[in-house]
């Protein structure tokens, strides 16, 4: 989306508009784009100073998708409600301290309210029955609305960072939650064993490898001892993201330790000459790539594939097995994924090897490796699942169906664990080790 400026609304030029992304440190709402009102389906107004939003923004009849991220909200805009088409709504880092009831569209899918000062949400949140995702990491929140058990359509779910004593017991039965994060809560004592601490002055760094929302990522030489090891180097940016605190996703890292299948930790930076926190990981091959891109606007909580992805089947069960693999060690170790997605697994572009990465949503179990809350993993890898094989033109053996069928099932119980999930693809591939 384009930035536009004020004298370009203000004259006219953007009549027709779908999308709209002003970056002027507003103060005030510019009354100017009701002329959209007809076209207007996305606006961003985030990085602003404004303080409220009009009483009649219900006006925007069309209006899908609204951030103000990075405003100066403290209570989040009654008006809201009165959108009729408005389903995504972003106010992150706004210092919001009330969320009224009123405030909630009636089709609410997405919520984003990451990293604000609230304590309290209202009871009809679980009353909107399109709520499919809710980014609440990094409140002051103590409790969540009992209207939210049962909840047919939540699927993803950020609580970390706020002041829950313990987890609602209906989370663990929650029929279609496959992406919770929960990290930094009162109750989360899950610590890493010690480790290796790697010194500064032993790094090399080398090319930039990517970025995301908690650091940046670099090739890097390790001097260890006698040995030149190559490694991925790991800064992080130590501010909040939606997953959680960057120390804690640091902690499950070096809790996950090594794993063929998993981008865990070889160990921890120390004397960095910034004071920045780093983890030291495997370095994959450079031509690994990353098997999809993440959810969009249409998608809300699923991911985006190339359109032209085609996969053998082998292929497609090969990264199944992978990505098992590596979620059923972070289990066995007491944690949760909790972001299990194709956006966060790397593949080799052929033969089907795979790792998952990212372990920005990742939290210590509260009742350990056997925690049935590991099921919401089994959920998400079971969607995964689908989502190669529907990239297959080959139909897959009858018990590979039956257990995608029995990851996804809705009660949480009757899902097998991420070991018979291992156990089931290994008996029936025989050719793949």
């Amino acid at each position: 989306m384009p930035t536009a400026t004020l004298a370009e609304l203000r004259a006219g030029d953007l009549a027709g508009a779908r999308e709209l992304r002003l970056r002027e440190g507003l103060t005030e709402f510019p009354r100017e784009i009701f002329a959209l009102a007809e076209t207007l389906e996305v606006l961003d107004l985030s990085g602003a100073a404004l303080t409220s939003l009009p009483d009649d923004l219900g006006r925007l009849t069309r209006l899908r998708v609204l951030f103000c991220s990075g405003n100066r909200f403290e209570r989040l805009p009654p008006s809201l409600g009165d959108c009729p088409a408005l389903s995504q709504v972003g106010f992150r880092g706004c210092g919001l301290r009330e969320v009224p009831a009123e405030a909630l569209p009636p089709g609410l899918r997405w919520l984003t309210l990451t990293d604000n000062a609230i304590e309290t949400l209202p009871a009809p949140l679980g009353e909107r029955p399109l709520l499919q995702k809710l980014m609440l990491s990094g409140n002051r929140l103590e409790a969540l609305p009992d209207s939210l058990a049962g909840h047919s359509r939540l699927e993803l779910l950020r609580l970390s960072a706020n002041r829950l004593e313990a987890l609602p017991g209906w989370l663990a039965e929650a029929p279609s939650l496959a992406w919770l994060a929960w990290a930094g809560n009162p109750f989360d004592h899950g610590a890493p064993p010690p480790g290796r601490t790697v010194a500064w002055s032993a790094m090399r760094p080398g090319r930039p490898l990517g970025e995301g929302a908690s650091g940046q990522v670099q090739a890097a030489d390790w001097i260890d001892g006698a040995e030149i090891r190559p490694v991925a180097l790991k800064l992080f940016k130590g501010a909040m993201t939606s997953d959680g605190l960057p120390e804690r996703e640091m902690a499950a890292c070096l809790a996950a330790g090594e794993h063929p299948n998993l981008t865990g930790a070889l160990g921890q930076l120390a004397d960095h000459p910034d004071g920045a926190q780093g983890l030291l990981m495997a370095l994959l091959p450079p031509d690994w790539r990353v098997l999809a891109g993440p959810p969009s606007l249409e998608s809300c909580s699923r991911d985006v594939y190339d359109p032209s992805l085609r996969l053998d089947l082998d292929v497609a069960l090969r990264i199944a097995l992978d990505v098992g693999a590596g979620a059923l060690h972070l289990h066995a170790k007491g944690l949760s994924h909790g972001d299990l997605y194709a956006h966060n697994v790397l593949w080799d572009g052929g033969a089907g090897r795979a790792v998952l990465s990212d372990l920005g949503g990742a939290s210590f179990l509260p009742g350990g490796p056997d925690d049935p809350l590991d099921r919401l993993d089994v959920l998400a890898w079971g969607r995964l699942l689908g989502e190669l094989l529907e990239r297959c033109e080959d139909e897959s053996p009858a018990a590979i169906r039956a257990l995608r069928a029995d990851c996804t099932r809705p009660e949480v119980a009757g899902r097998p664990s991420m070991a018979q999930v291992v156990d089931v693809l290994a008996r029936n591939l025989p050719d793949l080790d």
